[in-house]
């Protein structure tokens, strides 16, 4: 296997354990028997758990990035654009334990900081653009403040990833994230843009 094959291996490995089980759980032990790969191999590529993470999430939201922006590129209006999104949001948040969001902030601050980064810069970008798109196609109304709107969408997702207005033993962390997803697409369209969404949610007017 190639080196960049066997890095790939290893990170996908990791992937596999450390969303379903979290971060603090899984041991260098468990990944190399998880991997069927020697740990004095797994530190071939890298010099400990710290380092495999911090690649791991760069990986994923460098993925999700090229998806974002797919989306976003391919998509024919703002709506169908967010209810793409919404639909790979729970694609991507239903295979990840939530414990990992409250790790990386609390054990991982460099890592964290990755993901800091994809949303204040890349994904608040895309939404801001987003919005000015809808506006222009008379979907996304025009008497709101984009610059606040984006940001409060942003606070958003924290409330569903951190568990502190909704605990995730009592709550689904991809749903309450649909949900508010929704609800701020509801809060920023215009009547035909709330034509829209009826028509993609299926569900017939009166």
């Amino acid at each position: 296997m190639s080196i960049l094959g066997t890095h790939a291996k290893i990170l996908k490995g990791v992937e596999e354990l450390v969303f379903k089980y979290g971060i603090k759980n899984i041991t260098m032990d468990e990944i190399s028997r998880h991997m069927g790969i020697s740990k004095k191999t797994i530190y071939q590529y890298f010099k400990d758990k710290d380092e495999m993470i911090h690649h791991l999430i760069a990986h994923k939201l460098k993925e999700d990035e090229c998806i974002f922006q797919k989306t976003h590129d391919e998509s024919e209006n703002v709506v169908a654009e967010i209810f793409t999104l919404m639909k790979n949001m729970r694609d991507i948040l239903s295979n990840i334990n939530p414990v990992i969001f409250y790790e990386l902030h609390k054990y991982y601050p460099a890592t964290y900081l990755l993901f800091e980064n994809f949303k204040h810069g890349f994904v608040l970008d895309r939404i801001e653009k987003s919005l000015i798109k809808g506006q222009q196609d008379g979907l996304i109304r025009t008497d709101i403040n984009i610059k606040i709107l984006s940001r409060m969408r942003l606070e958003n997702l924290d409330l569903g990833f951190f568990g502190r207005a909704f605990p995730h033993d009592k709550f689904n962390m991809v749903e309450v994230q649909l949900a508010m997803n929704e609800h701020f697409l509801y809060g920023v369209c215009t009547l035909k843009g709330h034509k829209l969404i009826n028509k993609y949610k299926n569900i017939v007017e009166e």
